[in-house]
């Protein structure tokens, strides 16, 4: 079969069956699985079920999967009941539940600790599940930096969108003008989610500071953002920079548990009318107590005078550049599962093992098992 790809020459063999839903999640565009990265699956003899439409909203039509040489259903359920191993971007919603089954893999974003309703179902469906977020690899967590980066970025992008005037902000320039100075942006975290939005608001022209607690990074930071301020992450050093700030960024993660709740509703009375929050913990909870997780069709409420934007799946809205850096690191992953199924992958690649969130009906994530109050087992391959 010639196409943009080649010609498809390996026979396929006795290998893993891999689906890839469409996303059902209130506008989530992205894609689990790029055509490009099915064709590779098709060569190593596996078989790739595409969902129609599944790849539509981050460019790439029916037509890209079909040359690749992947098969293509018009049932959502199709693609569950048909695959060994399920890859998607987000968690399952509640009509997904029913159609994972034991022995199966899920490999996508799962965020346990803030979803108890999800966690139970999860647990229930026998299913093993493994989460991109919780992969970790020399003290870095490799498939959710990307999302972070994007994320980072973004949120200095909607952050200064929404302090505009008539959005119900303050009416601040991040960049100020000469003779009027720059706004205040405050950033809670300086892991990738934080440096990132550190970068975007400094090339603005923002008068930045971060909030951190790892000294180490802390020196990192000063040398790599020249004008940015660092200051150690504390209630007190918080307290005195939210009545000037303009754009607060909550940035901060602790891998598989829930977002620690730095913000109180009372510090959100010392902050102007009009400033901006931006909650980029939301999908793990949120870092302040008043968010709540928002769509991007209806992105942000008011709290105590200030904007809160919660949007939890903030990649989605630049969904071919998100689906790209996706793919770029989830594929090899995906492709040792396939090969050589999930106790060899393991083997081959240790950093796979943290990501077993549930397995069988146990919780093997210590901190999703501390979060919900349920027993741990230790994940088993």
């Amino acid at each position: 079969m010639s196409s943009l790809f080649g010609t498809l020459q390996t026979v396929r063999l006795a290998g893993m069956t891999i689906g890839v839903p469409k996303e059902i999640k209130a506008q989530e565009n992205r894609v689990a699985l790029l055509p490009s990265a099915a064709y590779q699956l098709l060569r190593h003899g596996h078989k790739v079920i595409v969902e129609r439409g599944a790849g539509t909203g981050s460019g790439y039509p029916d037509a890209n999967y079909e040359q690749a040489g992947a098969t293509l259903v018009a049932e959502h359920s199709a693609v569950f009941a048909e695959a060994d191993l399920i890859v998607k971007v987000k968690e399952p919603l509640p009509a997904e539940y029913p159609l994972l089954r034991p022995g199966q893999l899920l490999f996508t974003y799962l965020h346990l600790a803030a979803n108890r309703e999800l966690t139970d179902a999860l647990l229930k469906s026998g299913a093993t599940c493994i989460a991109y977020e919780t992969i970790e690899v020399n003290r870095r967590l490799p498939l959710l930096e990307p999302m972070s980066e994007i994320a980072g970025r973004m949120s200095v992008l909607v952050g200064g969108y929404f302090l505009a005037k008539h959005c119900g902000g303050n009416g601040v320039l991040l960049g100020g003008v000469p003779g009027v100075l720059p706004g205040k942006v405050v950033v809670l975290g300086g892991g990738a989610a934080g440096v990132n939005a550190a970068r975007m608001a400094q090339g603005l022209g923002a008068d930045v500071t971060i909030l951190e607690v790892d000294v180490e990074r802390m020196r990192f930071l000063d040398i790599t953002l020249h004008t940015a301020h660092t200051l150690y992450s504390n209630e007190a050093h918080l307290m005195e920079l939210l009545p000037t700030v303009d754009l607060l960024i909550g940035a901060v993660l602790v891998p598989g548990a829930k977002a620690p709740k730095l913000i109180r509703r009372e510090m959100l009375r010392q902050m102007r009318p009009g400033s901006v929050l931006v909650d980029i913990a939301i999908d793990q909870g949120g870092c302040a107590e008043t968010s709540r997780p928002t769509t991007h069709h209806d992105p942000v409420f008011t709290e105590e005078g200030v904007l809160h934007y919660c949007v939890a799946n903030m990649p989605a809205a630049y969904a071919r550049t998100a689906t790209q850096a996706l793919t770029n690191v989830t594929y090899r992953y995906i492709e040792q599962l396939a090969d050589l199924g999930l106790a060899d992958a393991c083997v081959r690649q240790p950093a796979l093992l943290g990501g077993i969130n549930v397995q069988a009906g146990k919780l093997t994530c210590r901190a999703v098992a501390e979060a919900h109050e349920l027993p741990f087992a230790p994940a088993a391959v």
